[in-house]
């Protein structure tokens, strides 16, 4: 199982730790496409601070990112696991997992960056501030820029197995599962139910939809649950306590949709 996430907007600190080895990142493939984001961001964030803010959407209370940015090469790197902070990551909270669930976790997490394209949870990054909305002077839009080194290397790293896509909109640019990878990939909405006048009404809350797909993919891994198909995904995640309703797709090459539907909002 290969489960796709977004980043957090929001990281930690870089810390004190050994700076980035970009050799010894996950995804081979894509470091090429990595060496061009990062020369471009580092020599934009040292050499233009108000360019650099403008170009990335910084608020003025911001503009340290710009000087996070610029020191990138240099700074101390971290699991990815514990740079990525949020509301999707508190609920995951990789840090208490046990032994067996975070090499679970290791092997099959994988979060998209605009900065990095992809990286496992365990692949050691700088904290830094560039999303996949970014349109850098250079390179351009970066969905754009990731989508054709992602189309060659995410197909391989997702193997003959399950893709769980938890990506928000702005990360699925960057690539989209086609032919039969498309066939056994998972899309997952969290729909909040609450009856009003004696009616059930649903609907999709932003911050409540993070924490339930956190707390989704940590059930799976502390389960060590390993479903190979989204059919068995919906088994799985009832089997986990979860209420599921799935959508099969009309064609073998389209991704499955997956409701979550939840009652309690915490």
């Amino acid at each position: 199982m290969l489960v796709l996430l977004p980043p957090s907007e929001g990281k930690a600190a870089s810390g004190r730790g050994a700076p980035l080895k970009s050799e010894a990142l996950s995804l081979p493939g894509l470091a090429a496409a990595r060496a061009a984001v990062l020369d471009e961001l580092v020599e934009l964030c040292a050499a233009d601070e108000e360019k650099a803010r403008e170009v990335l959407g910084l608020s003025e209370g911001l503009r340290g990112e710009v000087a996070k940015n610029a020191e990138l090469r240099t700074a101390g790197a971290r699991p990815a696991g514990e740079i990525y902070t949020g509301v999707l990551y508190d609920a995951l909270d990789l840090a208490t997992l046990d032994a067996a669930a975070k090499r679970r976790a290791a092997r099959s997490l994988l979060v998209f960056s605009g900065l990095w394209g992809a990286v496992s949870v365990a692949d050691r990054i700088p904290s830094y501030r560039c999303s996949m909305g970014v349109k850098l002077p250079g390179l351009g839009a970066l969905g754009a820029h990731w989508r054709g080194p992602m189309a060659s290397v995410l197909p391989e790293a997702a193997g003959t197995g399950l893709v769980l896509d938890l990506r928000s909109a702005a990360y699925a640019t960057a690539w989209k599962p086609k032919g039969e990878v498309a066939g056994r990939t998972a899309t997952v909405r969290v729909l909040h139910a609450r009856v009003v006048d004696g009616v059930e009404r649903r609907s999709v809350v932003s911050h409540f939809n993070k924490a339930t797909k956190g707390r989704l993919v940590r059930s799976l891994l502390t389960a060590g649950a390993a479903p190979a198909s989204p059919a068995e995904l919906v088994e799985a995640l009832g089997d986990l306590g979860y209420t599921v309703e799935a959508q099969p797709p009309a064609k073998p090459t389209a991704a499955w949709s997956l409701d979550v539907v939840v009652r309690d909002i915490h």
